[in-house]
């Protein structure tokens, strides 16, 4: 039995933040229901990444809502809404990612479901929390990292601010939102009563910058700077960052830079002997790897520097990281079965409990497929 058995979830939400939270929950053993507009449903469906549709319905929103059920409901009718009683009341979670204001104009806000169901966990995910002004901006990723700052940690010195390839405040904002609702489910052991757990993109972009931004706050203020060549993070010193080879790129993290000379039969980063010196002449340096490293093969580097555990790493695209063996060891593919009885592939939840790996091989569902239900 998983752990979360027995545990319901509504998931109101849609696109990636909140159904992403549902998905993990669902994953752990929860039995998780979309509630869905009965007008196209979450416009997740059909908002492709692609040319690649399955049953006319995008890959991303099978990935994301594999292992729940589908009901639609018109939630702007208050007869409609009114279906959802019982639902509610046998809830133990709910989660929303609406715009500020629209929960309580529709009647599902807190405190609307709390005098439904006082032991309710209450999920919320908004753009930039529900107060100040920025409220009412839209709370999408892009724009999320572009107010972040994190974009002027990406890329070269002399490269504009790059945002990260991947929808990070959507996907980070679930899991958080996921340790929210479990604190909250403790809670509700201890204290007997349901609660209000809320979490916003950019609390979670400037959660996720921790660690550099905690660097910043107290270090007088200065800019991070990027190498001028070689960027991997502004804050760490030389050899630091991935570099080219004659048939691919090698990455290259903290290494004493004499010892790493040796190693490489590149005499002259021995004279950098001071600990000082990775960082006040980085680009000085990552530029001699550079032009050093592209001499060989990544095979031959890192043959030469992984028997003696210095830290580096073949850079895999996803052809090769499939083909390896150390990506086949950890099972994370597994193969889901959609309504139609088409299959696809897809990667499984990455927590693993005493040893057990979850998957959850039921595909997304078909728009109000739950509904007779």
């Amino acid at each position: 039995m998983k752990p979360l058995a027995g545990i319901n979830v509504l998931d109101f939400s849609q696109f990636l933040s909140g159904p992403s939270a549902a998905l993990r929950l669902a994953d752990l053993g929860a039995s998780v229901t979309k509630i869905e507009n009965p007008a196209g449903g979450d416009i997740c469906r059909s908002l492709y990444i692609s040319e690649w549709r399955i049953d006319g319905e995008s890959t991303l929103f099978h990935a994301i809502n594999r292992n729940k059920k589908s009901i639609t409901v018109d939630l702007k009718n208050s007869a409609a809404r009114a279906v959802l009683l019982p639902l509610v009341e046998q809830a133990d979670v709910v989660i929303f990612n609406y715009r500020p204001g629209v929960a309580q104009r529709l009647g599902v806000d807190y405190p609307s479901l709390k005098a439904i169901n006082p032991c309710l966990i209450y999920g919320e995910i908004s753009g930039y929390g529900d107060r100040g002004p920025w409220v009412s901006r839209p709370g999408q990723d892009l724009l999320v990292q572009a107010l972040s700052g994190i974009c002027y940690l990406n890329g070269n010195a002399s490269q504009p601010p790059l945002p990260l390839g991947l929808s990070v405040s959507d996907i980070f904002a679930g899991d958080y939102l996921v340790q929210g609702i479990m604190a909250g489910l403790i809670h509700r052991i201890n204290a007997g009563s349901g609660c209000l757990v809320q979490v916003s993109l950019l609390d979670t972009l400037l959660d996720l910058q921790f660690e550099v931004l905690t660097t910043w706050l107290n270090d007088g203020q200065r800019d991070p700077i990027r190498s001028a060549v070689n960027n991997a993070n502004a804050y760490i010193a030389a050899p630091y960052g991935i570099y080219p080879t004659a048939d691919g790129f090698l990455a290259l993290a903290m290494t004493p830079l004499p010892r790493l000379g040796e190693l490489l039969g590149c005499p002259a980063l021995t004279a950098y002997s001071e600990p000082e010196s990775a960082f006040d002449r980085r680009d000085e340096i990552k530029t001699l790897l550079l032009n050093h490293l592209r001499q060989q093969t990544s095979a031959h580097w890192l043959a030469l520097l992984e028997k003696e555990d210095i830290w580096c790493a073949n850079v895999l695209d996803w052809e090769q990281l499939i083909a390896s063996e150390g990506f086949k060891a950890l099972e994370m593919v597994q193969r889901l079965t959609l309504h139609s009885g088409k299959t696809l592939l897809t990667t499984r939840c990455p927590i693993r409990i005493d040893g057990e790996i979850f998957v959850s091989p039921v595909g997304a569902p078909p728009l109000g497929a739950d509904n007779p239900a």
